[in-house]
């Protein structure tokens, strides 16, 4: 049996023919995401919704052309941002204010940004069944942004990216699915969260049903062919479950950005980040650390005076993996800490001295960094450290060997490299399968 998968990311759209026999991905198409709306104020980050429904539609065209039969697709997307639409109609009433969107950093009237204000409206207790979770372009922020600025209408339906593009391909409501809502649940009671809305000025909303991921949201009419469409699920939750992660393992995906997780049977709220993850279980995370988006930093210096005069380097990870065979470090010191997130939002290179400022001892002190931090963020999620293995995802540690050599020295137990490239979309074969073929 085949259905369609998609992912819709935050660069590409992507789809595939899922065997849900052979866990294979197969005939693989993509479109790249809509740009970002062009003349808007500084750190807001918009895009016309209605741009994505026509990007799935043109790749949901191109998969027919190879399955013609195919009856069901299955969706994850990049989660946090939010969409407000008319409760009637379901047409957007706001562009799709991203993820990347930072407006709410600016400063709040009563002091602070407008996540400080959150933080003190809400009780310690209702941020804890929130997941902890509060990022600069979260839903809730977005909206409380939105609520503070008069910019709220009565009855609107919030709806996540994807939610929102299957309610209109389907000439339905839109729906949003437990892995999608993050930060916006009441865990313990699994319940939208709106003693925690209520506060922010968010009870004036119509919330949206809970999805079932086992039950479709409706069906898309498309050129002659019938698909039913599936509950848009969490993309992290997606890559994990791809990635093969179990209940007693510790997960570590370091790609251009970096998570620590692990599965658990029950929810067990602590200090950090708790999502919904399928049949029931819950995900405890550490979220947004610093990985090979800040590494990229670091490169783009080394590289900018060839770029200045138009030198094209072949493999500059190549000559750095070389360069890093030799060095210790030097007593160079390294904080990838460039972006905000849980390790801080100021980087720094500190102990330099006359000899040891060279590129293999610098990334040998960025990966030491980033080794620590995924070693002090593994015992957050795992205070007992009595995880059965180690799973590594992402592929970073695959291309830079002596980094996941660092890990294993700072992490004891077997582990288990991930070395599949389409994580999400295995992720959704799996779900797919067992919602289509339960007693398989």
């Amino acid at each position: 049996m085949k259905c369609f998968g998609l992912d819709l990311g935050s660069s590409t759209i992507k789809g595939a023919v899922l065997d849900l026999a052979t866990r294979q991905v197969e005939a693989k198409v993509s479109e790249p995401f809509p740009e970002p709306i062009a003349g808007l104020p500084d750190r807001f980050f918009e895009v016309a919704p209605d741009r994505v429904v026509d990007a799935v539609e043109r790749v949901v065209t191109q998969l027919l052309e190879t399955e013609p039969d195919v009856t069901a697709i299955f969706s994850c997307g990049q989660m946090g941002g939010v969409i407000l639409t008319d409760p009637s109609t379901g047409r957007p009433l706001t562009n799709y204010l991203s993820w990347r969107d930072q407006r709410t950093l600016a400063d709040h009237p009563r002091g602070g940004n407008f996540l400080d204000e959150m933080q003190r409206r809400w009780s310690r207790n209702e941020f804890v069944e929130l997941g902890s979770e509060l990022k600069p372009g979260s839903a809730t922020s977005l909206l409380f942004w939105l609520s503070e600025h008069g910019l709220l209408p009565n009855g609107a339906v919030p709806s996540g990216l994807g939610d929102f593009v299957f309610a209109n391909l389907c000439r339905t409501v839109p729906q949003m699915e437990p892995t999608q809502a993050i930060g916006l649940l009441d865990l313990p009671r699994g319940t939208w969260h709106h003693a925690a809305f209520t506060p922010l000025g968010l009870d004036r909303l119509a919330w949206p049903a809970l999805a079932d991921v086992s039950r479709p949201l409706g069906t898309w009419n498309i050129g002659g062919h019938r698909l039913q469409c599936y509950p848009v699920l969490g993309d992290q939750q997606c890559a994990l479950r791809g990635s093969g992660l179990q209940v007693g393992d510790l997960s570590l995906n370091i790609s251009t950005g970096g998570q620590v997780s692990r599965l658990t049977d029950t929810l067990e709220l602590g200090n950090y980040q708790s999502r919904a993850f399928f049949d029931g279980r819950y995900l405890n995370t550490i979220t947004h650390l610093p990985a090979g988006r800040s590494l990229n930093v670091l490169l783009r210096l080394l590289t900018e005076l060839a770029r200045t005069e138009d030198i094209e380097l072949h493999d500059p990870w190549g000559s750095i993996n070389q360069t890093l065979a030799p060095s210790d470090g030097g007593g160079l010191a390294c904080d990838l800490a460039f972006f905000s997130g849980p390790m801080g939002d100021t980087g720094s290179i500190s102990g330099i001295t006359v000899d040891n400022l060279t590129i293999g001892n610098l990334f040998h002190a960025a990966f030491v960094n980033l080794a620590d931090n995924f070693a002090q963020c593994a015992e957050r999620v795992f205070p007992q450290r009595d995880w059965q293995r180690i799973v590594l995802s992402g592929g970073l540690t695959q291309g830079v060997p002596r980094l996941r050599e660092m890990i294993q020295s700072r992490l004891a137990g077997p582990v288990n490299e991930s070395i599949a490239t389409e994580e999400t979309l295995l992720g959704l074969s799996d779900v797919a399968r067992a919602v289509l073929n339960p007693h398989v």
